[in-house]
């Protein structure tokens, strides 16, 4: 039977036309969901060294897996699925940002002082503080670059990959 038949599923005709490779925006996109999530796992690890009874609490497992499934959907973005990239900017472009933010900005309403906190950091501190602004810059760049022109002409036309 002809790949043009009306009897051959709509989604296996698209398969013979992808378009080419993702753009740089895609591709950087990528890499900056990869270190959001390696910044990520630094994090934990010294929040684990440092406190591990309060990191159970918190959920070391809904960590690790956010961070596998964070993974997982930046691979299906850069393949083209236009829903990947729509999960990744709502489920971690807003609530995750908003988890990453939340504790320094309470502590600030409170009354506290980012030059007291600063100035009594000790050198995991520093290490964490650093990897919290590397993974914040990385969530909200990589949203940024899901959404340039050139991205949004690769979605459409990889349809629901």
């Amino acid at each position: 039977m002809p790949a043009t038949s009306p009897s051959v599923p709509a989604h296996r005709t698209a398969e013979r036309h992808r378009p080419g490779p993702p753009p740089a925006t895609v591709r950087a996109a990528f890499a900056l969901w990869i270190t959001a999530v390696a910044a990520g796992a630094l994090e934990t690890a010294i929040m684990v060294g440092r406190d591990p009874a309060e990191m159970v609490a918190a959920g070391l497992a809904v960590r690790l897996a956010v961070f596998t499934a964070a993974v997982l959907i930046a691979v299906r973005m850069r393949r083209g699925a236009g829903w990947a990239r729509i999960t990744l900017a709502l489920g971690l472009g807003i609530l995750g940002t908003a988890s990453l933010v939340v504790e320094p900005l309470g502590y600030l309403l409170d009354g506290g002082s980012l030059a007291d906190a600063l100035a009594g950091a000790d050198t995991l501190e520093w290490i964490f503080g650093v990897s919290r602004t590397i993974h914040l810059a990385a969530v909200l760049t990589a949203v940024a670059l899901m959404f340039r022109p050139t991205a949004n002409r690769y979605f459409r036309g990889r349809g629901r990959a």
